[in-house]
């Protein structure tokens, strides 16, 4: 059997992957979790073979999650079913070390095969996703995202999504003056000067959604 942890922190989507994974027979869900921290903490007490994670989460949220669960000696595989099927979302999560990766337009029988194709080893990225890479690769027009480090596309995330720097500082283990150092880090590379500026970034490259931070 394998074993799969689901995380999503909408309880309907959760039970609604139960069905469909536990109705394959050979894929056991043995925990859930409704964050990126929940999930980690998880891993870290109890087999898991691979976990089936949105992105956009309270607190630390899909990228930094999938980093922590890959520095759990034995731990994990990571498959990530998101609504963003183009970068930077593609890109950032597998450079996090996610396995997989699936839009979540994706049918019933594409998670399964998703799921067993990770589980023996293979990556497996959507087609949908794919050709979007694909594209974005023939087509790739400079970024300023392109200049952010993991850790501080991370700190971006967390900002626009109205995180404040305690709450950051608690979330990624690190120093409030530290999250603040990238803030201002922030600003000047993407040459903004407020968190506001620095949203209305992120809306226009397809972090967020418009009203939806």
């Amino acid at each position: 059997m394998i074993r799969v942890m689901l995380v999503d922190d909408h309880a309907l989507i959760r039970v609604a992957l139960r069905r469909i994974l536990e109705e394959a027979g050979d894929i056991e869900v043995v925990a859930e979790a409704g964050n990126g921290e929940e999930a980690v903490d998880i891993a870290r007490r109890q087999p898991v073979d691979l976990v089936v994670m949105d992105v956009d989460m309270p607190g630390i949220g899909g990228v930094e999650a999938t980093r922590k669960l890959n520095t759990i000696s034995g731990g994990p595989k990571v498959i990530v079913i998101s609504v963003h099927s183009q970068d930077p979302y593609p890109k950032r999560l597998l450079e996090a070390g996610a396995s997989g990766y699936l839009s979540k337009s994706s049918g019933a029988q594409e998670v399964l095969t998703a799921i067993r194709t990770v589980y023996n080893g293979q990556p497996y990225v959507a087609p949908e996703v794919a050709g979007q890479l694909a594209l974005a690769s023939i087509n790739r027009t400079e970024s300023p995202l392109d200049m952010l480090t993991q850790r501080e596309m991370q700190v971006m995330l967390m900002l626009t999504r109205g995180q404040n720097a305690q709450a950051i500082s608690r979330n990624l283990n690190l120093s409030p003056k530290t999250v603040c150092t990238y803030r201002y880090r922030l600003y000047e590379k993407l040459d903004v000067r407020n968190d506001v500026e620095l949203t209305h970034l992120a809306i226009r490259h397809g972090l967020i959604e418009g009203g939806k931070p």
